[in-house]
C-alpha cells in the first residue's frame, strides 16, 4: 500500500483571506515503510510574508521570489501524489491550502476522502494529552533536536516516523522482515542445490508386548490412587 506523508508552510492560517502556500514536503511510504522517495518545493506566494509567519518557518519574501509560483510546479506535485492516501498533521489545514492552490491554477481539488489526519489518530489513542507534533515526538521518543524552525520536508520526515508509531510502530517493520526472510527461503529452495527426501512420520504407539508388560507392572502396585474411593 502506497501512502504519502506531507506538510506545508504558508503565509498564514486562512487561504480564503489571501494567505498562500509557500512550501510543501512529501515522503513516500510503501506498507508504512519510507522508500527514500521525496518531493520538496518552494513557491513564490505573490504577496508579502507576515512577520508572524516568517518567525515560524524563516522563509522571506525575497527568498521565495526566486522560486516559481505554485501553478508552474503543480503537475510535478500531482504526479508524485498520484491517487495515494495523503497523511498530514491537522490535515484539514494542509488540505485546505493545497486545494486552494490547485483551484487557483485550474486543477481539480484533491478529494477529502484521501485524507488521513494524525491528530485525529492521536486523540483516539491519547485522549486528553497534547497532540502537537512536538509533544507526540517526545511521547514516542522521536529525535527532533535538529529542528530549529518549521520546514515542510523536515516536518514530513518527523511525521512519517510518528505515523508509523501511531499505526503499529516497529512491529510493522518486523513483520516485513519476516516476509522477506520467507521469500528468500522460498527462492533458495526453488533454486534447489540439494533436495532432501521426505521422511515418513514416526510411529509412537505402544506395541502389544509393551502393553502386556505395563499391565503386569500395574498389577504389582498396592492400593493405587486411581482405585481409591474419593
Amino acid at each position: 500500500m502506497r501512502e504519502v506523508i506531507f506538510d506545508t508552510e504558508t503565509t498564514g492560517f486562512d487561504p480564503a483571506s489571501g494567505d498562500r502556500l509557500v512550501e510543501i514536503g512529501c515522503i513516500e511510504l510503501i506498507n508504512r515503510v519510507p522508500t527514500g522517495r521525496t518531493f520538496h518545493a518552494y513557491y513564490h506566494p505573490e504577496r508579502d510574508m507576515p512577520a508572524a509567519a516568517f518567525a515560524v518557518h524563516g522563509l522571506s519574501a525575497d527568498f521565495l521570489a526566486k522560486h516559481p509560483v505554485f501553478g508552474r510546479g503543480a503537475l510535478e506535485l500531482l504526479e508524485f501524489l498520484e491517487d495515494s492516501p495523503l497523511v498530514a498533521h491537522n490535515a484539514r489545514f494542509d488540505f485546505g491550502f493545497l486545494n486552494h492552490e490547485l483551484k487557483l491554477c485550474g486543477h481539480p481539488e484533491v478529494s477529502m476522502n484521501r485524507m488521513i489526519d494524525t491528530v485525529a489518530i492521536a486523540r483516539q489513542l491519547h485522549p486528553g494529552a497534547k497532540h502537537s507534533l512536538d509533544a507526540l515526538c517526545t511521547r514516542y521518543g522521536i529525535d527532533r533536536s535538529h529542528r530549529v524552525k518549521h520546514g515542510a520536508l523536515l516536518d514530513a520526515e518527523l511525521l512519517a516516523q510518528l505515523y508509523i508509531e501511531l499505526t503499529g510502530g516497529r512491529q510493522i517493520g518486523l513483520g516485513l522482515a519476516q516476509e522477506e526472510i520467507k521469500e528468500t527461503v522460498r527462492v533458495e529452495l526453488t533454486a534447489g542445490a540439494t533436495v532432501r527426501p521426505v521422511r515418513p512420520a514416526r510411529v509412537f504407539a505402544a506395541s502389544a508386548e509393551e502393553l502386556e508388560r505395563h499391565a503386569a507392572f500395574v498389577a504389582t502396585l498396592k492400593e493405587p490412587l486411581w482405585l481409591q474411593e474419593a
